[in-house]
């Protein structure tokens, strides 16, 4: 699905920085703040053992979904959508899985190979891979990450507001990620909350293929 969406507190123009491929050359006082918030991110990341959020996704049609997220550290996420929404998005740890009730389809693939990966495996170093994007607002800081060994594995470019009250400083208020095809997915988050307990078992999951396995959930 291709998604679309302006962040709250951030313009058009903000945005379309943050999803550019390119960012102009940094001089060694920004590089240096570069890495600062890099390190950050990072220190996010790790810090984040669990989180629920509500999110939106909005396509260039100007259509919307919206659905609960869930992350529990190391790997696991789960994008639960609205009602009436036959699709369930699901990370174990080690793969990515979605569901399509409707057709009863089911895609897997590693997680390793998503843009998400750079937001859900603490065992990632952003230094290596990512790369501050200027957005012009102080308040804001906008990271991508992309493997420049695995250009197939796309890009994920994440947004976060400085808050000296969330984990790490930053409150992750959400990401553009482009996948191999030029996919474009955006997700806003909103009602973020951290340190709530989170079963294994929301991570699981009913395989609606014909003779096919049960997952559990």
């Amino acid at each position: 699905m291709k998604r679309m969406f302006a962040p709250h507190g951030l313009t058009l123009a903000a945005l379309t920085l943050a999803v550019a491929p390119f960012a102009a050359p940094m001089m060694p006082a920004a590089a240096q703040a570069g890495q600062s918030d890099l390190s950050r991110v990072n220190a996010y990341i790790r810090a984040v053992t669990t989180m629920t959020a509500d999110f939106a996704q909005t396509d260039r049609n100007g259509q919307t979904l919206t659905g609960r997220l869930t992350i529990k550290q190391p790997g696991k996420i789960r994008f639960q959508y609205q009602k009436g929404v036959p699709l369930l998005i699901v990370g174990d740890g080690k793969a990515l899985t979605m569901i399509d009730y409707e057709v009863r389809q089911v895609q897997r693939w590693p997680i390793g190979n998503s843009p998400l990966g750079a937001l859900i495996d603490p065992n990632k170093d952003l230094s290596k891979f990512g790369k501050v994007i200027q957005t012009g607002d102080p308040t804001v800081l906008s990271v991508q990450a992309r493997d420049p060994r695995r250009p197939e594995y796309g890009t994920i470019t994440m947004i976060f507001k400085r808050d000296a009250g969330s984990p790490a400083g930053l409150q992750l208020y959400g990401w553009v990620a482009l996948d191999s095809q030029n996919n474009r997915t955006a997700v806003k988050l909103s009602n973020q909350r951290y340190g709530v307990p989170v079963a294994d078992s929301a991570f699981r999951w009913t395989d609606p293929r014909p003779k096919g396995r049960s997952a559990g959930g």
